[in-house]
């Protein structure tokens, strides 16, 4: 049986706020904490190093990962958990250029989240082979890739803006070209409608701290589509992805699953709180979340552009080329944003101009999607943002 949305009594959402950031941090899951609180106090307070074995341990990374999977269109035992995105980022891609020894070139776009650009420059210095990062417009992807690419990387859905790009229509054209394709479903698990296994896609990797609800430094995950893990040449050849760690081989020899792009000893009080944020997800269709999704976008934006006509949408107006957020552009953005989230409306900030809201159907509804812009429509009629304390810029925007 399909859930009923919003699942608010899921989350612990702090009284008088509009919560309009999962796309940057979800809230705390009910249950998150508790199941942090046993972990820390009764596995491994009581069962110290045992817990391993007893509390399972050793298995969580896997069982994460599977759940993870059914919200991807990835199947069972292909998406490993740990370590961050930046490093699953580096794996995939590095993984990538082994398969393709005879090509140099990366592919991607300048709407790409900057981690991922700085993570193919710093492997491209590392391997100093002359191989070149060749970036290009979003717009122009399609018509960039050619047949001297070694791989195509790019973000599913832009941080700034929420365009979607059309996995199925460029991994094809990828794979048409001979050259491997890696998605970054940083913005894209959780929000959006994702089939890996019809895509194709080699690689994707991803965060969950965004609408997976995980909290701050939630592991990452990667996957790898099941008939190339084989070939896959881990560049990070770490102990969790041996075929045997606790063999204690001197040479590295990986695991035969997608097990072998895990790295370093997981962190499992923070794989526990995904594991108890992914709950939320039981029985809910992506499908559901989507229509939900599009409604709660367009009633905002219809609402923000009626009441706040000095705002100007800088997301893609056709629904079926947007994400799960809303992002609007305006001169005096940073100081309207301080002003909003003081007046209890937490979205955030990206440069230049850029005020973003994302929309997660598990904790929101219609109702407050409404009061949120009747709220805005305040601070920017009645010039809120001007106030001095508005003006002064955080370390995070």
């Amino acid at each position: 049986m399909t859930a009923t949305l919003p699942r608010k009594a899921h989350f612990d959402i702090p009284a008088g706020v509009i919560y309009l950031d999962g796309n940057s941090l979800g809230p705390l899951p009910k249950g998150a904490a508790e199941r942090a609180a046993h972990v820390i106090q009764s596995e491994w307070g009581n069962e110290l190093i045992r817990a391993w074995n007893s509390a399972d341990w050793i298995s969580l990374p896997k069982r994460v990962g599977d759940r993870i999977g059914k919200l991807i269109g990835a199947p069972e035992g292909s998406v490993a958990t740990g370590d961050t995105l930046s490093i699953k980022v580096y794996q995939a891609l590095a993984a990538a250029l082994k398969m393709r020894p005879d090509r140099k070139v990366i592919l991607s776009d300048s709407g790409n989240f900057p981690t991922d650009l700085y993570m193919a420059q710093g492997l491209i210095r590392t391997i100093d082979r002359d191989y070149e990062l060749r970036v290009v417009k979003p717009e122009e992807i399609s018509q960039a890739i050619s047949g001297d690419l070694a791989a195509v990387m790019l973000t599913q859905v832009d941080f700034r803006s929420a365009r979607m790009h059309d996995m199925n229509a460029i991994t094809k054209r990828a794979h048409d070209a001979g050259a491997v394709m890696i998605w970054d479903l940083a913005h894209s698990a959780g929000a959006v409608p994702v089939d890996l296994a019809a895509s194709k896609a080699e690689f994707a990797v991803g965060c969950t701290y965004k609408y997976l609800n995980g909290g701050p430094g939630a592991p990452a995950f990667i996957y790898a589509r099941p008939d190339i893990v084989e070939a896959i040449e881990p560049a990070l050849a770490g102990w969790m992805g041996h075929d045997a760690p606790f063999a204690m081989e001197l040479g590295y020899r990986p695991s035969m699953s997608t097990e072998r792009l895990r790295v370093g000893t997981p962190p499992i009080v923070q794989l526990s709180i995904l594991d108890a944020a992914l709950d939320a997800w039981e029985g809910v269709e992506m499908a559901d979340i989507r229509s939900a999704s599009v409604a709660l976008c367009e009633r905002f934006i219809q609402e923000v552009e009626s009441r706040c006509p000095a705002l100007k949408l800088a997301s893609p107006r056709n629904p079926d080329e947007r994400g799960s957020q809303v992002s609007f552009s305006f001169d005096h953005g940073y100081a309207a944003m301080q002003a909003l989230i003081d007046h209890g409306v937490i979205g955030d900030f990206r440069s230049p101009d850029i005020m973003r809201f994302g929309f997660t159907p598990l904790y929101l509804d219609e109702e407050e999607v409404a009061r949120a812009a009747e709220i805005l429509e305040k601070i920017i009629t009645d010039e809120l943002w001007r106030d001095a304390r508005y003006q002064t810029r955080s370390r995070v925007t």
